[in-house]
């Protein structure tokens, strides 16, 4: 790849030689993270006959609390390549408000009715189904690859440019070597960390704990957050099942396991007094995951070989659910990117540049809309016992439309280019 960038080059990856290698492949793309972000990306190279290499360090994509939904730029995206319809056969929940409702009132965040879009709807589709069907679109492809339990170790760095990676799994140790490696494995990504990425971290003032209880046909489509007593409650429709998101403050996880699981059990009765009945299938902390909530981006997406994209450039808070559908996002500005370079074997640092230039942008803009979210809601829930007020720019008309744009379009349009 030709540096075409003047720089100083990060320090040389960790890199053993003397492992005992089973075996050597080569390929044009290599993307380590079978998620949202890799497996749409893989998709997208291997339809413009790219040879591509997908490495899933886990055996399938069954995933506890994984992101479900997906918004109405992602199905206009699925819609450019024809799989928009067939993706909606599978079962899914369709979310057209956002809305939190207190003791009092109920209150509309955002409303997905207005919108100009065929998709005026959050689609909620457990997140394994959706890997499972763009993976599957992906191997009509025969220069698609798919590596399940491929654990990605090192980077393979010569001269200070990035020629592939090194994975263990399936016997031993495995060798990639690619004209571009692209890590998006997430929010604990290991290629952010090989490669001496550096990150500019924010403080959000919440922490998450995740669990499921049943959900009745007569309950409401969709979902909706719940406020009293201090404490929000997010309820995400999955089916037969409603998984929720109990919302506390930063910090405050091991004062709430001190308390007991009762103490839960109780404060999610007191917020949505309808689970009472339900809340007996709780029993046990191993039921509930914690998710710390972080908000980040690394000050520089790219080296030479290599590139981040989703939660391994940026890692989102879940305000608004946005993180799978940014991910999705970068995935088609990368393949719009270096679709080309790849196939004429001119692959540049300026080809890599150009992802960043386009989505930095609305990955900060985002980001900022979501620490609002943070500060001007879920704090003030939080902290006061006060009664709950929306924020006031959501009695504007001129801008009572504007979070749900954000939330389903994005900040701007992104298209698949062919």
């Amino acid at each position: 790849m030709t540096n075409s960038i003047s720089e100083t080059a990060p320090p040389e990856a960790t890199v053993n030689p003397a492992h005992d290698i089973v075996d050597v492949k080569t390929t044009d793309c290599c993307i380590v993270g079978g998620g949202p972000a890799g497996a749409v990306l893989a998709l997208l190279l291997a339809r413009q006959g790219i040879p591509v290499m997908l490495l899933e360090a886990h055996k399938d994509f069954d995933r506890d609390f994984r992101g479900d939904t997906i918004h109405p730029s992602v199905m206009e995206i699925m819609e450019e390549l024809g799989l928009s319809d067939r993706l909606l056969q599978l079962p899914h929940a369709k979310m057209r408000q956002i809305r939190i409702q207190t003791a009092e009132d109920s209150v509309t965040l955002a409303d997905f009715s207005h919108l100009k879009t065929k998709y005026p709807y959050i689609t909620m589709l457990p997140q394994v189904k959706f890997l499972e069907f763009i993976t599957q679109e992906a191997h009509k492809y025969s220069n698609f690859q798919l590596v399940m339990g491929a654990n990605v170790q090192e980077l393979i760095v010569e001269d200070g440019v990035v020629h592939g990676v090194r994975y263990r799994g399936g016997g031993g140790w495995h060798e990639v070597r690619a004209k571009l490696s692209v890590g998006a494995d997430g929010r604990h990504s290991k290629l952010r960390q090989l490669g001496g990425f550096e990150s500019i971290e924010t403080s959000p003032p919440m922490d998450v704990l995740w669990f499921r209880l049943p959900r009745k046909a007569e309950d409401a489509e969709g979902g909706m957050g719940r406020i009293a007593q201090g404490h929000l409650i997010a309820m995400l429709d999955r089916g037969d099942e409603w998984q929720l998101a109990y919302v506390i403050p930063k910090g405050g996880y091991q004062q709430l396991r001190a308390a007991g699981l009762e103490e839960l059990k109780k404060s999610v009765v007191e917020v949505v007094p309808e689970l009472s009945e339900r809340i007996a299938n709780l029993h046990d902390w191993s039921q509930v995951a914690f998710l710390s909530v972080e908000s980040s981006r690394v000050k520089r997406w790219y080296r030479p070989g290599l590139l981040l994209i989703g939660d391994a450039a940026h890692v989102m808070s879940p305000v608004g659910g946005v993180g799978i559908n940014y991910a999705i996002q970068d995935a088609v500005v990368t393949a719009n990117a270096i679709a080309k370079p790849l196939k004429n074997q001119n692959l540049e640092l300026k080809d890599l540049a150009k992802v960043q230039r386009q989505r930095e942008l609305p990955t900060r803009i985002i980001q900022g809309f979501q620490t609002s979210i943070q500060k001007l809601i879920f704090a003030k829930i939080l902290t006061t016992d006060q009664t709950f007020q929306p924020p006031a720019f959501l009695r504007l008309p001129i801008l009572r439309d504007l979070p749900a744009r954000l939330i389903a379009l994005g900040v701007f349009p992104v298209h698949v280019q062919t």
